[in-house]
């Protein structure tokens, strides 16, 4: 039924939920801390998935495994750096740098002159749209851990890209997303899970950490799989613009935040971004061929 909801909508429905669950992890940070909650999202988001998806009944191949264990781990660690680098640089900031991750991906793996260009128009609109200051007015100390998590987070990001499509492509889709989730969460146990005693006897924060992990985790990636197996590589890098535009919107309906300029002209490029990659390649005219005379 995925198949028929077009990608940008997909896209929209996954910011929302992301963001909503991002509003209930940075309350929480002053709690558990920013790389223990990262941790937690994706503990609690791949014990959903695999009570829901229960992969031990597919039939797996060594290859398919390895693969989906690669997805996994690359994805926990995406979320664990990139929830560092957000307690040490502004929000807008921290998305913006991050985009230089699908904006790797656009770049190499992009086949038309037309999905480069997109590219580039969308991080233009993401810079526009994340608000980004050259003075933080932090301190040093934080904005080199802060950059160089965020750097980190790109790097996996692209790596979500690229090993994700390939699980969506090879057919294990969310079954792979959950048995992956799972391996990246008991790979990082031993650093982020202390503390798991006191967390499991709050029944409110495990609550809240499930909020996290379905919203930001369980929703968004496995409408992200759909995507991925249906568009290739540098399209979807450039749909990811749409995240941090579908804020903007949602903030000005909802919050009656209205946009400004620098963000009305984010709004337009990204726009104009997807709408370069939602128009197909025109295919070269064949020359005709001469018809073939009867036996």
């Amino acid at each position: 039924m995925l198949d028929r909801v077009p990608a940008p909508a997909l896209f929209v429905v996954s910011g929302l939920t992301q963001y909503a669950g991002a509003a209930v992890a940075v309350g929480l940070f002053a709690r558990l801390g920013a790389p223990e909650i990262g941790w937690w999202r994706i503990a609690l988001a791949a014990l959903v998935l695999v009570l829901w998806r229960r992969p031990w009944r597919r039939t797996w191949t060594v290859r398919d495994l390895a693969w989906s264990a690669v997805f996994g781990i690359v994805l926990a660690a995406m979320n664990i750096v990139f929830y560092v680098a957000i307690d040490h640089l502004p929000l807008g900031t921290a998305v913006a740098i991050e985009f230089c991750g699908p904006v790797a991906v656009a770049a190499v793996t992009g086949r038309a002159w037309r999905e480069r260009v997109a590219i580039v128009v969308a991080a233009g609109g993401v810079v526009l749209l994340a608000g980004v200051t050259l003075d933080s007015g932090l301190p040093r100390d934080d904005v080199v851990l802060g950059l160089a998590a965020i750097l980190a987070a790109a790097a996996c990001w692209a790596g979500y890209i690229v090993l994700g499509r390939r699980v969506a492509r090879d057919g294990a889709g969310i079954d792979g997303l959950a048995v992956g989730m799972a391996v990246g969460s008991l790979l990082f146990a031993p650093f982020f899970a202390h503390g798991g005693g006191e967390v499991l006897t709050d029944p409110a924060l495990v609550a809240l950490l499930v909020v996290v992990a379905v919203c930001s985790s369980v929703v968004p990636y496995g409408l992200e799989q759909s995507v991925l197996r249906r568009v290739s590589s540098a399209t979807f890098a450039v749909l990811l613009a749409l995240l941090p535009a579908t804020a903007a919107v949602i903030g000005a309906v909802m919050l009656q935040q209205l946009p400004t300029w620098p963000e009305l002209v984010g709004l337009v490029l990204v726009s104009g971004a997807i709408a370069m990659t939602a128009r197909p390649s025109v295919p070269r005219a064949q020359p005709p061929t001469a018809p073939v005379p009867p036996a």
